[in-house]
């Protein structure tokens, strides 16, 4: 007997009819489930040694295949851009930042986008959590992007229980608060009180428990858990009282309370016969924010800066679908890569995006293929600004060109490229990665309750240590960046000095308009379309 593994289901034949291809039967596309977390670090998953208990990630993990060498974006709205898009931020005008609650922008209104092919592709589509693409027009919300139902936060930072979010705005030098939470496009009151991640996961397990099985599902759920503020049920945080930091025991709790999440949803899909044919993806948006209890360790950065604590992210694939269960993936791959992995799963076609820089790496998750992608862009953000204060630093640290050994040579050497590396940039291709102007806080952040080599729980830096225009590491060999070897690869730093160069003559100016005070949520009791 010859027993073939589909996506659906096992079918046994006899070896001596097997005359002919599969039937067709065998091509079912896949339920899709994407979760996506944020600020969740590096450092904050039990599989890579965290004091956090997260036993349904690691279970789930463990049956699937964990990315160890995969990224995203150093803050939620333009890894959430490059998810739906599968394009660069650069090739979208969103280089910069976040979309603030009165800004009067959105991902572009021509960009097609993840749930719109999958729609075509003859998928329900569903969204439960946190949009924050903007909504300044009722064309830019989820329900007009191809999700058939909504039920979440249009921007973030909402409280988890009274689900308010408050902005300061600053042309009217004063702080408006209101109720961020919609059903459909129509604001959801009655729920004060409920913990949004129960709350989020009430909504995606009915949805789960309500689906017709003989339709594909695509369903992205994206969870508020575990960005600030610091929040969560008394019951998550009683098992770290071990815990000395306020912050991070707080932080550990929602992460706790995440993990149970994701278990439900895992066990919804079990529950009502879906699992057999389900893919479910788990990603973190960006690396977790240090100053509220997250992190990288033993990363350098954290969310905000381009440096690995920032971009390398936490996730993995599990599926009953997958050639290689319990593996680890070290195949270079990014979050613009899911758009065109996820409609190929899907049988659908990307003929009517516009050029995607995302890459199809189902055959590197489920089969251990080499990743189509040596390259990739992290940013480049002339306007770049690090809001947060880094320790010792200040908010912006400068960056001088005769910093560092060496660096008087190589940087005459460098002039050879048009590109400006004042600028805040980063590009990584194959092992090398190669950044520009002044990437974030750069430190290194301690094992949360461990000292550091100074003896103090404060921020690690090298002695003598400083910033250099232009920084090359070999993050494969060296995934903490703490030895630049610019001045011993200089023909490496020409080369990708020239494909910054080449990505900046092809990239739109930045959308980053300032605050409309027209945005009053007043109005309506509610954040919400004003244009």
């Amino acid at each position: 007997m010859v027993i073939v593994k589909c996506n659906c289901y096992i079918i046994a034949t006899a070896f001596m009819l097997v005359l002919s291809p599969l039937p067709l039967v065998c091509n079912k596309p896949p339920h899709i489930v994407f979760i996506l977390a944020d600020d969740f670090g590096w450092n904050d998953i039990g599989y890579h040694g965290s004091e956090i208990r997260t036993p349904n990630l690691d279970r789930l993990s463990a049956k699937g295949i964990r990315l160890e060498n995969y990224y995203v974006q150093p803050l939620c709205t333009p890894s959430r851009n490059q998810l739906m898009t599968g394009r660069y931020q650069i090739h979208t005008g969103m280089q910069h930042q976040i979309i603030w609650p009165c800004q009067p922008y959105c991902v572009p209104l021509d960009e097609k986008l993840l749930p719109q092919l999958m729609k075509e592709s003859g998928y329900a589509t569903h969204m439960v959590g946190k949009w924050h693409l903007g909504m300044y027009r009722k064309d830019c919300l989820p329900t007009r992007r191809g999700f058939d139902s909504y039920f979440g936060y249009l921007t973030g930072s909402e409280d988890y229980y009274t689900h308010h979010r408050c902005s300061r705005v600053p042309p009217l030098n004063e702080t408006r608060c209101a109720l961020d939470l919609r059903d459909g496009e129509e604001v959801a009151t009655g729920y004060t009180g409920i913990y949004s991640t129960q709350l989020f996961t009430d909504r995606v397990t009915s949805i789960i428990a309500k689906h017709n099985p003989e339709k594909p599902l695509f369903l992205y759920v994206a969870l508020q858990a575990v960005h600030e503020p610091l929040q969560v049920p008394a019951r998550y945080i009683t098992p770290y009282s071990f815990i000395k930091d306020k912050n991070r025991r707080l932080y550990a709790g929602m992460v706790s309370a995440m993990d149970e999440a994701v278990g439900n949803i895992s066990l919804a899909l079990q529950e009502t016969g879906l699992w057999d044919n389900t893919v479910l993806v788990f990603s973190t948006d960006n690396g977790g924010q240090t100053l509220a209890g997250g992190s990288n360790w033993p990363l350098r950065g954290r969310k905000w800066s381009l440096w690995e604590g920032g971009v390398k992210g936490v996730g993995f694939v599990t599926s009953p679908l997958v050639n290689q269960p319990g593996t680890v993936s070290r195949q270079l791959m990014h979050i613009s890569d899911w758009l065109p992995t996820l409609v190929g799963l899907a049988g659908g076609s990307t003929n009517g995006t516009k050029r995607l820089d995302g890459f199809n790496i189902w055959n590197s998750i489920s089969k251990g293929s080499a990743s189509p992608r040596l390259e990739l862009l992290h940013n480049i953000d002339p306007l770049y600004v690090d809001i947060a204060p880094c320790p010792g630093m200040g908010s912006q640290a400068s960056v001088s060109p005769a910093s560092g050994s060496g660096v008087g040579s190589s940087f005459t050497s460098w002039s050879n490229s048009s590109f400006n590396v004042s600028i805040h940039a980063a590009i990584r291709y194959m092992q090398w990665k190669l950044l520009t102007g002044y990437p974030g806080c750069d430190r290194w952040f301690p094992r949360p309750g461990r000292l550091n080599t100074t003896g103090t729980r404060g921020f690690e830096s090298e002695p003598g240590h400083s910033l250099k225009p232009v920084m090359l590491f070999d993050v494969e060999v060296d995934p903490e960046e703490r030895h630049e070897v610019s001045d011993q690869y200089p023909d490496v730093v020409d080369d990708l000095l020239r494909r910054l160069d080449s990505y900046v003559k092809d990239s739109k100016p930045i959308t980053f308009p300032d605050d409309d005070p027209g945005c009053d949520p007043v109005t309506t009791g509610a954040w919400g379309p004003w244009q």
